[in-house]
């Protein structure tokens, strides 16, 4: 079940807001975990199952750790606190050893056979069956979400839950489950069971669901038509340059409403029972460099490998450069192997690898002086996110390199073909649209004209909080790569 299903918007959504307010406050969280679970299960039933093991192991690992920490206070300066703590360490790499080896049989197995029998085959050695593991709905969002309930109790960062329907509440809550954001544990740790509905968030959530859903039925979907258009040539080097283009500028746009889309629907539905999720958005593509970039894209992502991968193994803070490049090295390979088992999004991490390292040896752009010199970079910024969509959508890394070889006609494909210009002409309205609204021009000036407004009726306090000016479109610059730990 997908938000922009009639099903969802008809039927599942006005039947669970009615009977969660119509319950008691203590009935609230078993029913929101009654229907995630059914949400889940709308799809494939089957993998509830998986999904529930993984939530109670980590809930019993979480509870195993919380104890040992409560004794390591206990015996604040006794050798024996040691001992305590070196096994709640122990416990936490178990953890998270179980979570990666379940993402790994589901989502990773099959990939890792057919390589080793692509270099066996090379030496003659017997081919290894592939096991044909079908890939639970959402496996990336809640394993790292579970992932980040254990990392959050054993860094003290949330209370652990006692009760594990509360584990699996903030796991399995549907909102998120699907496309994410990935809520991090701290954020919503409070308001599992210490959470206020009220009116205002309510309205705020619905307006900002509306948003989503537009994002992702109007605009999403229509220059999505473009994209398929263009990748679903057999044979890529067919395609014109401009065609070629104008497939990867639509996918460009249509990736971004896609997800932001879904993340603005998350966001508006947690609002609506009470729960504030982060912003996982920032209009990225007005970004000035590809760090920039990273700080405005798939927000709750990127601070998720900072605090648990950048950071424990030294961010910026090492001794030497090499140890430096080598904690961005780790980051953006895990970065582009979590989005698929496919060599072309380890391609798609590393191309941001070599970006992001480029950036931090040549200082750029805050070397650049003169502000044509820092607009050039900003195109260049937006070019090179463009073609690293490319690696992101072809069908594997030969297809990708092929059509980015389009791109720039080096196949011997002609400049201009009559498709091409016909299908610019169609959709150049749609395109132009879609660009100006995945800037924050139009939120902005709105917000302008109503301030303005506000004052010539009479004045009073207008000042809105970053919810508001969320709901509205006008996403505030939250930063969450900041200080010397930035990717």
């Amino acid at each position: 079940m997908v938000f922009s299903s009639p099903i969802f918007l008809f039927a599942f959504l006005p039947a669970v807001l009615a009977g969660y307010y119509l319950l008691d406050r203590r009935f609230k969280n078993g029913f929101l975990l009654i229907v995630s679970l059914l949400f889940y299960a709308w799809g494939e039933p089957r993998f509830v199952l998986v999904m529930m093991v993984s939530i109670l192991v980590n809930h019993a690992f979480a509870l195993a750790i919380d104890r040992d920490l409560k004794r390591v206070q206990d015996l604040a300066g006794r050798s024996t606190g040691d001992r305590y703590r070196k096994r709640a360490k122990t416990l936490l790499a178990l953890a998270v050893l179980f979570d990666l080896a379940l993402f790994f049989v589901y989502k990773y197995l099959d990939f890792t056979i057919a390589n080793l029998n692509a270099v066996g085959a090379l030496f003659g050695a017997p081919e290894i069956p592939l096991r044909h593991i079908a890939l639970p709905i959402g496996i990336s969002f809640f394993t790292f979400q579970a992932m980040s309930y254990v990392f959050d109790v054993y860094l003290r960062k949330g209370r652990v839950q006692k009760d594990p329907l509360d584990t699996a509440l903030y796991i399995a809550l549907f909102p998120q489950l699907i496309a994410g954001p990935i809520v991090r544990y701290e954020t919503v740790a409070e308001e599992i069971n210490r959470r206020q509905e009220t009116l205002e968030d309510v309205a705020k959530g619905i307006r900002r669901f509306i948003v989503g859903l537009a994002k992702k039925v109007i605009l999403s979907n229509s220059v999505a038509v473009i994209a398929d258009q263009a990748f679903g040539w057999a044979d890529p080097s067919g395609l014109s340059v401009l065609m070629a283009w104008l497939g990867a500028v639509a996918y460009t746009l249509q990736i971004y409403f896609d997800f932001s889309g879904y993340s603005d629907m998350a966001i508006g539905l947690g609002l609506m029972f009470g729960f504030h999720f982060d912003e996982n958005f920032d209009y990225p593509y007005i970004s000035k460099s590809v760090s920039e970039f990273w700080r405005r894209w798939h927000i709750s992502l990127s601070s998720w490998f900072r605090d648990y991968v950048y950071i424990p193994l030294g961010g910026s803070r090492v001794e030497g450069r090499a140890r430096h490049i080598r904690n961005l090295f780790v980051v953006w390979f895990l970065t582009g192997f979590w989005h698929g088992a496919a060599w072309n999004f380890v391609a798609w991490g590393m191309f941001y690898f070599v970006l992001i390292v480029f950036e931090k040896l040549t200082g750029m752009p805050q070397r650049l002086e003169r502000p044509a010199g820092r607009y050039v970079y900003q195109a260049a910024v937006l070019a090179a996110v463009t073609i690293g969509w490319v690696l992101f959508r072809a069908d594997g890394a030969r297809d990708a390199l092929r059509y980015v070889g389009c791109m720039f006609g080096l196949l011997g494909n002609p400049g201009v073909d009559p498709a091409a210009v016909f299908l610019c002409k169609q959709s150049a309205v749609l395109l132009a649209v879609a660009m100006l609204f995945s800037t924050p021009v139009v939120p902005k000036l709105t917000e302008i004209v109503g301030r303005k407004a506000t004052t010539l009726g009479g004045g009073g306090n207008h000042k809105r909080s970053g919810v508001d000016r969320a709901a509205s479109g006008v996403v505030p610059r939250w930063g969450v790569l900041c200080c010397d730990q930035r990717l």
